[in-house]
């Protein structure tokens, strides 16, 4: 079993494109397999013909670097083809979830100032802004294929820069007011600086079953990519017997996923049926990772497992290599070389190890650029040190411990305050997972005239589980301290996740209100 260690800090290697690598593994390896999905596959010198094509297509248009295409789609090899086409480009993509509604879409369109827009068939019509639509699934004109231009075209070349945008992340997709979250090549550089660390190299199989519009999927995907592996798109309905039945087929190497799907997998009763001997390295980020399971699967699962704590928006990240610290599993794991974390006050003071505060990080490399055309969101989110370094707020609550692993207590937004104590929804969501009947768990804070705010939770019942919500909430309260005691526990048959699987919160707490 091989599972690399984080790579002592070393230089950085110089900047590269990524489009640009891909080139040279056409060159090297043309016939090796770059994408697969179902029957279907890709090898490195079709993959390069079409990137060329894309980008050859796109300066016809008159589309020029720097500026957006807007990519809403299923998982599939048109989608990565056309995704690393425009970066040979020097264009910005903005891949955004086909879950949004079409208001958002529109509102996102417009506001990446996308030229073109790239879709299935089944995403709704609505008013483009003078994008134009192009069609990845034949299933509309024109279609992806009517639209490139011949078959051997080449685009005339373009020398990316660090400072180019990337790609164009929107956050808050789902609900609210979408922000974009506009990251530089240099920042994708930073993450496929490390891959080595993690043991990506032209035999690389990564299985891909999260959207390719998440910051999730390409935190895994680019790196690949720029290794020269092979990725594997997993159907874009998960099932966890699925996955697993694939993993094994393609001897799969390395893998994102979040904890939701973690969970899911290492439910199956005939997990351990499976051959997944290949595994060098797991990834996990964007939700909590609760210790347990962790637990299981360094017992159950071979290869490495890392967690990666940090945002969109960048400002640093936490490194956890679970499989070289198993008891730190209840934290996200330590800044790497370069990353500073700080825990602040609420006068924005900094806090020394052991206090709860606001977590603010800072990189030299992984930080946005901006929101785009949002320059008073941008200011909010950034905090400034007494030397003029910046720094990007979390949101989230935090501690350090005395050797430097970083203990997240839950985001300050859904942090309880009541009679003036500060309630941390995820003590209480820990104590109600250790209840037998409890397949899953979420709290929230809801208006209280007597305490300002008081918990309550939302429980998914274990399978064939008999105890009450009365039950349930009663044994929680025995469990906890007087101010965390629950006012209410409801039922659920799931509950509300976004693309990535976070909780979303803000929907259970409008359930509350209307009684659901």
């Amino acid at each position: 079993m091989n599972t690399p260690a984080l790579a002592a800090a070393t230089a950085a290697p110089p900047f590269q494109a990524i489009a640009d690598l891909a080139r040279q593994h056409a060159l090297e390896r043309p016939g090796q397999r770059a994408l697969v999905q179902g029957d279907r596959s890709v090898t490195w010198g079709q993959l390069n013909a079409m990137m060329d094509r894309v980008a050859a297509s796109l300066q016809r248009d008159g589309v020029q670097p720097g500026q957006a295409i807007a990519i809403c789609a299923a998982n599939s090899l048109e989608y990565a083809a056309v995704f690393m086409g425009a970066l040979r480009a020097g264009v910005a993509v903005a891949p955004l979830s086909t879950h949004s509604l079409p208001a958002q879409l529109a509102t996102m369109v417009a506001d990446s100032g996308a030229q073109h827009f790239f879709v299935d068939a089944g995403v709704p019509a609505f008013d483009t802004g003078g994008a134009r639509r192009i069609f990845m699934d034949a299933g509309g004109r024109p279609s992806l294929e009517k639209w490139l231009m011949a078959a051997g075209s080449r685009p005339r070349p373009v020398q990316t820069q660090p400072e180019w945008p990337f790609n164009i992340i929107y956050s808050s997709g789902t609900t609210g007011t979408p922000k974009g979250i506009v990251q530089a090549h240099g920042m994708r550089w930073a993450h496929v600086a490390r891959a080595e660390s993690y043991g990506y190299g032209p035999e690389t199989v990564t299985l891909i079953a999260t959207s390719l519009c998440s910051n999730t999927t390409l935190v895994c995907f680019f790196p690949t990519m720029a290794k020269g592996g092979c990725v594997v798109l997993a159907p874009p309905k998960f099932d966890a017997g699925a996955y697993l039945a694939l993993a094994e087929k393609e001897r799969a190497t390395h893998t994102m996923l979040v904890p939701v799907q973690y969970q899911r997998i290492m439910a199956l009763p005939e997990f351990d049926d499976y051959n997944l001997s290949a595994f060098v390295m797991k990834f996990c980020t964007s939700a909590p990772f609760h210790a347990q399971l962790k637990a299981d699967i360094l017992a159950r699962w071979p290869g490495g497992l890392v967690e990666f704590y940090g945002m969109t928006e960048g400002g640093g990240s936490c490194i956890l290599e679970a499989h070289l610290f198993p008891d730190k599993l209840a934290t996200v794991g330590k800044p790497p070389e370069g990353h500073i974390f700080l825990v602040l006050d609420e006068e924005g003071r900094e806090l020394p190890a052991g206090e709860i505060g606001e977590v603010v990080g800072h990189s030299p490399a992984s930080m946005m650029t901006g929101y785009h055309n949002q320059p008073a969101k941008t200011r909010e989110a950034e905090w400034f040190d007494g030397e003029g370094r910046r720094y990007l707020r979390t949101g989230d609550v935090g501690r350090f411990d005395a050797e430097g692993f970083l203990t997240l207590m839950d985001r300050r937004k859904d942090m309880v305050i009541s009679g003036g104590f500060n309630i941390y929804p995820s003590d209480i969501e820990a104590i109600l997972r250790r209840h037998p009947a409890v397949a899953d768990a979420a709290v929230i804070g809801v208006p209280s005239s007597e305490w300002g705010e008081s918990p309550v939770a939302y429980v998914v019942p274990a399978a064939g589980a008999q105890a009450s919500e009365a039950v349930i909430r009663d044994w929680t309260n025995q469990q906890v301290g007087k101010t965390q005691r629950l006012a209410g526990l409801r039922f659920t048959t799931e509950l509300p996740r976004s693309e990535i699987g976070k909780v979303l919160k803000r929907q259970l707490r409008d359930n509350w209100a209307s009684g659901r």
